[in-house]
């Protein structure tokens, strides 16, 4: 197991893509908690700290899939590295004037928001140049990859909380974006982002919206968000129940752990059949394993059952990537994968929103309960669009150069008519 990850990570450029688009991805993974905390610190209340927040997180998800397609028409660099910086400003801006001026704080939390990097979907389109088009490996890539993000949204609060105590929370905002441009610039001065080109796309203002079957994933995904916005509610309330906030910390711990195992494991072996088939199963198994939070147990079995809910959401995750590639119309792969990210991050912020009238109204089992009704209703629309699913959108061959690293991706029509 350990193995197979060390082979992809030996692949030339491969190791330095993930890492610096994880570092990249670093102020957007901590923004949340590094607005709040800044905005308490600036006197400001627990109302605005949130609507900042949430500022910031809507910003994000409008900004996403408009710079996804700005970098498959224009190339990584001149929109990745751009927009990096535009962001970290953002923040600057922020750290700067404080929340004195509440307007002058909204439009910075909007302005770093939205020029946020697709650099998750940007990584995600290199994935198949760097390792020479083989499917098996560009797969378990998808697994790595989701392993790594539990890593990061694990490793990031921890570095908010490590520079607001050794400096400050303006000193956290500054850090951590500066880090961020770093991060950004590793990956788009090497060969593989440099390189890269989008296959030519049909001009449509939908771009990658116009494939029923890309549709239909974000739908399912959408309420996997939903799901896991309402799990981060409840499991405050479930800690108030316990009347010990740490319960809080190793529910959550224990449900980013749970979606690593389940990753590696998932990651390492090869899958047959049609991906499509392979989601349906997994969400399947994700949504079972949300109803026995309901019964809300002492501390050590509700930990035990935070991690066993986990188990399944990196190899869903992993999976949607591959069925996002097959139904992305062509030209349009780094934008096809920033709606997945916007779709989820859209119904994380509704799961949170829901969960808390469900606490007030129903208790803490009702919290969990909306994470339970939320899995079944992307099962359910995955089962009504299977027959969308099973039409395959267009296969990938990569057109690598001598070295190994593509000089671009061109799309050939696989055996079935393409989606949408």
């Amino acid at each position: 197991m350990a193995a197979g990850y060390a082979e992809l990570l030996g692949t030339r450029h491969a190791a330095r893509l993930l890492v610096g688009t994880l570092i990249g991805r670093l102020p957007n993974a901590t923004a949340p908690i590094a607005i709040v905390l800044f905005t308490r610190a600036e006197g400001g209340s627990y109302s605005l700290a949130g609507a900042l927040a949430a500022a910031y997180g809507l910003a994000n998800a409008v900004g996403q899939p408009l710079l996804g397609r700005a970098v498959d028409l224009f190339g990584q660099p001149r929109v990745q590295l751009p927009a990096a910086v535009v962001s970290a400003l953002g923040m600057v801006w922020l750290a700067l004037v404080g929340t004195g001026s509440v307007v002058a704080a909204y439009a910075a939390v909007v302005v770093a928001g939205l020029f946020t990097p697709p650099l998750e979907g940007g990584l995600r389109a290199l994935w198949p140049g760097v390792l020479g088009g083989r499917e098996e490996k560009v797969h378990a890539a998808y697994a790595m990859d989701a392993v790594a993000q539990e890593v990061m949204f694990t490793v990031g609060p921890l570095l908010v909380t490590l520079f607001v105590a050794v400096w400050s929370p303006a000193g956290a905002l500054l850090a951590l974006n500066a880090i961020g441009v770093l991060g950004a610039l590793s990956v788009v001065v090497s060969e593989p982002s440099r390189s890269w080109r989008s296959a030519p796309r049909e001009a449509h203002w939908l771009g990658a919206l116009r494939s029923r079957g890309l549709l239909a994933l974000l739908g399912a995904f959408f309420f996997v968000g939903t799901a896991l916005g309402s799990i981060t509610v409840a499991g405050v309330a479930y800690a108030d129940d316990h009347g010990n906030q740490a319960v809080y910390g190793w529910l959550m711990a224990a449900l980013g752990l749970g979606a690593l195992i389940g990753g590696v494991f998932y990651g390492a072996r090869q899958w047959a059949g049609a991906p499509e088939r392979r989601l349906r199963m997994l969400v399947a198994l994700l949504a079972l394993c949300y109803l026995p939070l309901m019964l809300t147990p002492g501390p050590v079995a509700m930990t035990a059952l935070a991690a066993l809910a986990g188990v399944f959401l990196a190899p869903a995750l992993a999976c949607a990537f591959i069925v996002v590639d097959r139904h992305a119309p062509a030209g349009t792969v780094t934008e096809a994968f920033s709606w997945l990210v916007t779709f989820f991050g859209v119904g994380a912020a509704i799961g949170t929103a829901v969960a808390g009238p469900a606490v007030e109204l129903g208790g803490t089992a009702a919290s969990f309960g909306v994470a339970s009704v939320a899995g079944g209703a992307a099962l359910l629309v995955l089962m009504a669009t299977q027959r969308v699913l099973a039409t395959a959108g267009r296969g990938r061959a990569v057109a690598g150069s001598s070295e190994g690293v593509s000089d671009g991706v061109r799309e050939v029509p696989s055996g079935a008519p393409p989606a949408g």
